[in-house]
């Protein structure tokens, strides 16, 4: 019999994109071949999984999970929204939330860790139900809120089933304030988030390189005003102070009393419950933001479905 050297399973799997168990398998099934071993998992449908990954997968679920003073946010996506609905892979992505919790929203550590359903990988597990159902998916991203005294809050918009949505939101709260006074004030700023999708917590989290981009546009536009520098100057640092409103979660008008900045309500939330309360962190996940989706005419389509 071959030795099947974990370098042979390496090759294996990325050639296939089946799970590691499967070829070490397949390898020792062939004595150590490659060719073989590619045929074996090709005839027990293991690698059909690899001829999907080019495939766009732009929809899927987002999942929140709040353990303690911890909570972890997750996005899995598939091609269709149809697969989203199916309730294999809808355990899959509330699984996703426990293991980044127990991963620190480590994606590749993720990939690599237990399964909580199986004697498998959890990124097997992925591999596994692709082969499975039929679609390209991909564990995207992932990210852990914590605090060390407070409340971490959780909203979904859109909800599929309880934790599952389009859209996920956390939220963490820093207090020594009674949890339950605090809760109200932790969803209203999560549903907040979800309506008006900040890109930082304060000022001082923007991207240096993205406030100077708009600094640029801004100081084009008012130079085509004709006006003097110290004017342009000026009329640049208050379309600034504008794009802070806009993006900056602690600057945005809050959504329940556009009077108000969410930094305001933080504070008066303070004031109500005679403690520091301070807006420490959030995460905004929206189902495949960033990702760019095909477009397929409807003949095209059931061409595709057709030719898989």
């Amino acid at each position: 019999m071959a030795d099947i050297t974990a370098a042979m399973v390496k090759e294996l799997r990325e050639s296939t994109g089946a799970g590691m168990l499967d070829c070490k398998k397949a390898l020792v099934e062939a004595n150590g071949n490659m060719e073989e071993a590619v045929d074996w998992l090709r005839k027990k449908g293991l690698a059909s999984a690899a001829k999907k990954s080019s495939r766009i997968a732009a929809e899927g679920l987002v999942a929140v999970k709040v353990d303690g003073n911890r909570g972890a946010v997750v996005e899995v996506n598939s091609e269709t929204d149809f697969v989203a609905k199916n309730d294999i892979f809808q355990a899959y992505v509330e699984d996703a939330a426990q293991v980044a919790l127990s991963c620190n929203g480590d994606v590749e550590a993720m990939k690599n860790a237990k399964d909580p359903a199986s004697d498998k990988t959890f990124g097997e597990r992925l591999t596994d139900m692709i082969a499975r159902i039929g679609e390209n998916m991909n564990l995207r991203r992932a990210k852990i809120v914590a605090v060390n005294n407070g409340l971490v809050c959780s909203y979904v918009h859109n909800a599929a089933r309880d934790g599952l949505g389009k859209i996920g939101v956390l939220v963490a709260l820093e207090s020594t304030a009674d949890k339950a006074q605090l809760a109200p004030l932790g969803k209203q700023i999560a549903m907040h988030i979800a309506a008006s999708a900040p890109i930082a917590l304060d000022v001082a989290h923007v991207d240096p390189a993205a406030v100077e981009h708009e600094k640029s546009i801004f100081a084009e536009q008012a130079a085509a005003s004709g006006k003097p520098a110290n004017i342009i100057e000026k009329m640049v640092e208050g379309r600034v102070r504008k794009f802070y409103e806009e993006v900056v979660l602690e600057e945005q008008a809050f959504i329940m009393d556009p009077d108000k900045k969410v930094k305001d309500v933080v504070a008066q939330a303070a004031k109500d419950a005679g403690a520091d309360v301070k807006l420490v962190d959030f995460a905004f996940f929206k189902l495949g933001d960033g990702l760019q989706k095909k477009e397929e005419d409807f003949s095209a389509e059931v061409a595709a479905q057709l030719n898989r």
